[in-house]
């Protein structure tokens, strides 16, 4: 799966909170937010360049930044309900990111894991092979 798909599927599950995700399908969005954030940065920093004038940039990408942030909020949640489900974990587990450092350490881990090969109780395997197939 590469980026443009990924992100397309992103946003077509926007409030699918029930399946399972492969990582491609989680992390293609996150470099995308992170382009996106990158950009916004860079748009903040030409306009404290600007002076005076940059505020008025500096504004807008900073209210344009806000409603993309907005926007993506649910499917982000989504996307990592659905990723916990492809490594057979309850999406309760994202709760574990409000304990500092530890808790988004252990989320990391579990976003990167390979999902459970074959069925699990989440639904069926979203790369299509059985418990069995060799990968």
């Amino acid at each position: 799966m590469g980026f443009g798909e990924a992100v397309r599927l992103f946003f077509k599950n926007y409030t699918n909170f029930q399946g399972r995700s492969r990582r491609a399908e989680y992390w293609w969005p996150m470099l995308m937010y992170v382009i996106v954030y990158v950009a916004f940065l860079i748009i903040s920093g030409i306009g404290s360049a600007m002076g005076d004038l940059g505020v008025i940039l500096i504004a807008i990408a900073g209210l344009a930044y806000v409603v993309f942030g907005i926007a993506i909020i649910v499917p982000m949640f989504a996307v990592t309900f659905r990723r916990l489900h492809d490594t057979d974990k309850s999406a309760w587990w994202m709760l574990i990111s409000f304990i500092p450092l530890v808790g988004g350490i252990v989320l990391l881990i579990f976003t990167v894991m390979e999902g459970t090969k074959g069925t699990n109780k989440y639904g069926p395997d979203p790369k299509g092979g059985s418990a069995v197939e060799a990968f």
